[in-house]
């Protein structure tokens, strides 16, 4: 990864109306079967080229074969009944009907190595891939059989590790482990979330980064920034632990936050994948505001060291809004890229 700032998307794209209905999580597949397998396959292609045509430089599958950046994962582990559902509060912001692990949870085969090696086929640039976190992973559970939030992370922790390392071997440049939990249970975070999320990483010699965002742009989530005050200042309980990890990138949300951008000082000497693209409007930003974003980043960021992305997914937002947003944010990058070569 050579690039000077090479952009990504920090997570998801909006799926082909084909295949799932559109603006929508959860969205049931319009397929079935083995019509189902390929027109995940297609969406994907698909989803890569128009991250080629916007010019993005390390692309992802688009989270296209899944319905859901958390669940879809764990609809393939063993110890998980999804038609025994409970009630409970996900990062404790609003009530969902969720899963109820029953015994000990199992990976058998891998889960989304596959798609990764289709991907891979397809194109020599760097490619992200996105996993769930485990904390975040738990939040999304009943749990009825371990009886220790922190025993079952460390379970899915060991679990995650078993993909990645087989993502890895499929030629995926960058694992992503997606941690919104981390913005929300601070305590268990800083007590075990980051060396579970350590031991998910083990052994790996591909980059890693995990991505801390304040949550999609679906009611729930603007709803409760509503009540987060003038500045979002949660970064600053988990960055220095982050900080002495061994993850290579650390994601954050800037764009249209109230995260104070002096926060990214406590990630000195990470890579820092900033969030330049709101994902909670369909307004299409201009280059000029995502290179604004850009600069005041550099303040506390080594250019080197700087990934210009998305607040977060942007499953939920129409297609050609995605498409605008990211071919904004590699126009915005190229501005201060050449700002830069001309300074120096």
């Amino acid at each position: 990864m050579t690039t000077l700032f090479p952009t990504t998307s920090a997570g998801s794209l909006p799926k082909p109306l084909w295949l799932a209905e559109s603006e929508k999580l959860w969205s049931p597949w319009k397929l079935q079967d083995a019509e189902l397998t390929e027109g995940k396959k297609d969406a994907l292609t698909l989803s890569l080229a128009e991250q080629q045509r916007a010019g993005i430089d390390i692309v992802s599958d688009g989270e296209q074969t899944r319905q859901h950046f958390v669940t879809t994962f764990i609809e393939h582990l063993d110890g998980v009944d999804f038609d025994k559902r409970e009630t409970v509060r996900i990062r404790d912001r609003y009530d969902a009907s969720v899963p109820t692990v029953v015994g000990a949870v199992t990976r058998d085969k891998p889960v989304f190595v596959a798609d990764a090696g289709f991907l891979r086929a397809q194109t020599d640039q760097p490619i992200k891939w996105a996993l769930p976190g485990p904390m975040t992973m738990i939040d999304t559970l009943y749990d009825a059989h371990y009886g220790s939030r922190e025993k079952l992370a460390w379970e899915f922790a060991g679990i995650l590790n078993e993909e990645a390392k087989e993502l890895q071997a499929a030629g995926v440049d960058i694992i992503q482990f997606d941690e919104p939990a981390f913005n929300v249970f601070f305590d268990d975070v800083n007590d075990w979330g980051i060396a579970a999320l350590e031991r998910a990483t083990e052994g790996l010699t591909c980059q890693t980064a995990v991505h801390v965002c304040y949550g999609y742009g679906i009611k729930a989530n603007t709803d409760w920034k509503k009540t987060l005050g003038s500045e979002w200042r949660q970064y600053e309980q988990i960055f220095p632990k982050i900080q002495q990890s061994s993850l290579d990138i650390v994601s954050l949300e800037c764009h249209h936050s109230h995260v104070p951008m002096e926060l990214i000082e406590l990630i000195r000497g990470k890579k820092v994948m900033v969030g330049a693209i709101d994902v909670a409007s369909a307004d299409i930003e201009s280059p000029e505001e995502v290179a604004d974003t850009l600069r005041t980043a550099l303040q506390f960021v080594d250019a080197e060291n700087l990934i210009p992305a998305t607040n977060c997914g942007m499953a939920p937002l129409a297609r050609d809004v995605a498409r605008g947003k990211l071919a904004a944010l590699t126009a915005g990058a190229e501005i201060v890229r050449r700002e830069l070569a001309t300074s120096r």
